[in-house]
């Protein structure tokens, strides 16, 4: 039977996944690839009226027929400490001089309370994951406009569907 190990040794994530660098907002990968990555807001389907929705994935569909080129879409869930929160809400429950608001104060401690002991809190991010790659005698700025120029033809269309989008800095 075979069984997966945890290994023993500590390699940086940089080295797990190849990144060779980050440039000017760009990641820089093995055999001249390169992908820029966009952080883009949500956007609750659910909730829009049926029409809404129809009207949504007329702009999703003519908007990936726009792009040209692969996209990765990337989301990371996490659940959130909640731990920290209760501390500063406990903190402004002792500093509240005001009795009516004290009472609103606890009870919305206790609501919070009940509300993680059955259920996860998470935390949704969503991403784009953008690339690009050239031939080995491309210029790097050549590549930069390509690559501005893909990122700014994808952001237009999150735009068009009702979504703000952020380039990840190399900070």
């Amino acid at each position: 039977m075979f069984a997966l190990a945890k290994s023993k040794t500590k390699t940086s994530s940089r080295g797990q996944i190849a990144i060779k660098g980050v440039r000017d907002n760009i990641l820089l990968l093995p055999n001249d690839q390169y992908r820029a990555v966009l952080h883009v807001s949500s956007l609750n389907f659910e909730l829009k009226s049926e029409e809404e929705q129809d009207a949504i994935i007329d702009t999703y569909e003519s908007f990936l027929n726009s792009v040209g080129s692969n996209l990765q879409v990337l989301i990371r869930t996490r659940e959130i400490d909640m731990d920290k929160y209760l501390e500063e809400l406990t903190q402004r429950l002792d500093g509240e001089s005001e009795s009516i608001y004290r009472k609103q104060l606890k009870n919305y401690d206790e609501f919070i309370r009940s509300l993680i002991t059955t259920n996860k809190i998470l935390t949704r991010h969503f991403y784009l994951v953008i690339p690009y790659g050239a031939s080995k005698k491309a210029d790097f700025e050549l590549i930069k406009e390509q690559l501005s120029l893909k990122v700014d033809i994808v952001s237009k269309g999150m735009t068009r569907l009702g979504m703000h989008t952020k380039q990840l800095s190399s900070l």
